[in-house]
């Protein structure tokens, strides 16, 4: 939990809320802090969520005792982190190594979806619509070829940090600006009118039942975009569930956000944002690997309203991460 990425306080709250859903007679759980610094802690305790505790010079991951285990004792991880330096393959590669089963997609997909130009790239490919977007790397020219409003967005981030609404050719080069104090590539997105819908999906890549999409839900922001005032401060925004789309539109909802997890490759858990234009064409507008966790966020509210309560939807997510590690144990590299 935690991370060095500016959705550190997010992680947090979600892994709080993973760690009281879990059955204390099935689990005994252990807690690693990450800190805004990188250094790694080992709470003692409830009390120490924010990273007070024992810091561990290498990469420990539990205690007991007073005497750190090493990484690869444990049973199954939960990285619980938004963003940079857990979503983004980090974590996933160092766990590989490890050898240790963990929940949610692996190294390539997690790099993969955090990275907004090459995830678009890869769903064109794969025959998805996705908004249509420009890539401006260092050196580049600022140059915008979709007319006025766009979103500005650093590539590699989420929570919508450092994304500018532009809707005029004097706001582009402080937006890019904006942008790059977070990423050194930078992505211009044409703006896609019509109705913001979300859908989850669950399951794994091997042998068996295709993943599941849950319910479609709908996004009401009450500002001008769903931005991260919206996302997370209280009011800032509505959740509809299920969202007020026509029932063939939400099954090709759920059809692309599946489509979408197996072009990528995720595996255990995914959030597959949508806007679906006035005509009812659903466009893809990015996967999350690890989404919000809370009880309460829409991930789990989406799993909920299909039939699958919080608590259950974790122990599926566990038993999926040991699924794939027992499967690719067999491999040869």
């Amino acid at each position: 939990m935690g991370g060095r990425s500016s959705e550190h306080d997010i992680s947090l709250a979600s892994a709080r809320s993973v760690i009281e859903a879990l059955d204390p007679a099935r689990y005994e759980i252990s807690r690693v802090v990450i800190g805004r610094d990188g250094r790694w802690a080992l709470p003692a305790s409830d009390q120490l969520l924010l990273g007070e505790g024992s810091v561990a010079e290498t990469l420990p991951v539990r205690v007991r005792g007073s005497v750190p285990e090493a990484l690869g004792e444990v049973d199954v991880v939960l990285p619980i982190l938004h963003g940079p330096f857990g979503e983004d393959g980090t974590v996933q590669g160092l766990l590989e190594l490890a050898g240790v089963p963990y929940v949610g997609a692996g190294v390539a997909a997690s790099a993969l979806c955090m990275d907004k130009d090459l995830f678009k790239k890869v769903l064109r490919d794969s025959g998805i619509t996705v908004a249509r977007h420009h890539t401006i790397r260092l050196r580049d020219a600022i140059e915008n070829p979709f007319g006025y409003p766009v979103f500005v967005k650093p590539a590699r981030l989420g929570s919508s940090v450092g994304i500018t609404k532009v809707n005029a050719e004097h706001e582009l080069a402080p937006a890019v600006e904006l942008a790059r104090r977070h990423d050194e590539k930078v992505i211009v997105e044409e703006f896609v009118p019509g109705t913001e819908v979300e859908c989850g999906v669950l399951g794994n890549l091997g042998a068996g039942e295709r993943p599941l999409a849950s319910v479609v839900g709908e996004i009401v922001p009450h500002g001008d975009w769903y931005d991260y005032s919206a996302k997370y401060d209280e009011g800032g925004s509505d959740i509809v569930v299920p969202a007020r789309i026509p029932a063939e539109t939400a099954r090709r909802v759920q059809e692309l956000a599946v489509d979408s997890f197996v072009a990528t490759e995720c595996e255990g858990m995914a959030r597959v944002d949508f806007f679906v234009r006035p005509d009812g064409q659903p466009v893809v507008s990015e996967i999350n690997t690890i989404p919000g966790f809370t009880s309460t966020s829409v991930y789990a509210r989406l799993f909920e309203a299909s039939g699958i309560a919080y608590a259950d939807l974790l122990d599926r997510l566990v038993q999926l991460a040991l699924e794939r590690h027992e499967r690719r144990s067999g491999l040869s590299y």
